[in-house]
């Protein structure tokens, strides 16, 4: 049986971060519950690619329209497994909602598996949660978690219920230490052909 997971989104979620996850959680099982303050189930958000071509940041064009599966005020953490915080420029006005922050509170207070990518600890730092914690984040948002009382390091890392990483390219360890975390096991069996 697969966890129940519920997922932060909002304008200019980042596209990969918000889609990527989403649907691989799906696929090996879990359902997974996405979000956004003000929205309901069925509304959508729109997404921004972050694009990283060697300049000192990031480049962020128009992502696709990604549609939320449930509705931010209906939702219960309590009837929640873990939760999942993307990136984009989403988190930096998500934080302002008291919602999210007291939902975000009760993931750690229940210690509850938390995976948080590239912007996304911003909301975990604004909810306070930080404190104790060694994690990872975008680079340019070291200094918001650092004075939130984490220590900082340049890899994707897991420490007790958290998961963090630092953008999209850190998909396949960030997502495979997450399923570390929530318990998940894949049959790795090979399908065998019909006339077998």
């Amino acid at each position: 049986m697969g966890a129940k997971l519920l997922m932060l989104a909002g304008d200019f979620v980042e596209d990969y971060e918000m889609m990527v996850p989403f649907q691989a959680l799906q696929a090996v099982g879990h359902e997974v519950h996405a979000v956004c303050p003000e929205k309901e189930d069925g509304d959508t958000v729109k997404t921004a690619i972050h694009d990283f071509r060697g300049d000192q940041t990031y480049l962020e064009e128009r992502g696709h329209d990604f549609a939320l599966n449930a509705t931010m005020a209906d939702v219960d953490p309590a009837d929640y497994d873990g939760l999942v915080v993307p990136g984009g420029r989403a988190p930096e006005y998500l934080r302002t909602y008291d919602e999210v922050l007291e939902t975000v509170r009760h993931f750690f207070e229940a210690e509850k598996p938390v995976a948080a990518l590239c912007h996304g600890p911003q909301i975990l730092a604004a909810a306070g949660v930080l404190d104790g914690y060694e994690m990872t984040s975008y680079p340019a948002v070291r200094a918001e978690v650092e004075a939130a009382g984490c220590s900082w390091v340049d890899e994707v890392t897991t420490d007790g219920n958290l998961v963090t990483g630092q953008a999209w390219p850190d998909h396949p360890e960030w997502i495979a230490q997450y399923l570390d975390l929530l318990g998940t096991e894949i049959d790795h069996g090979k399908p065998v052909a019909a006339d077998d």
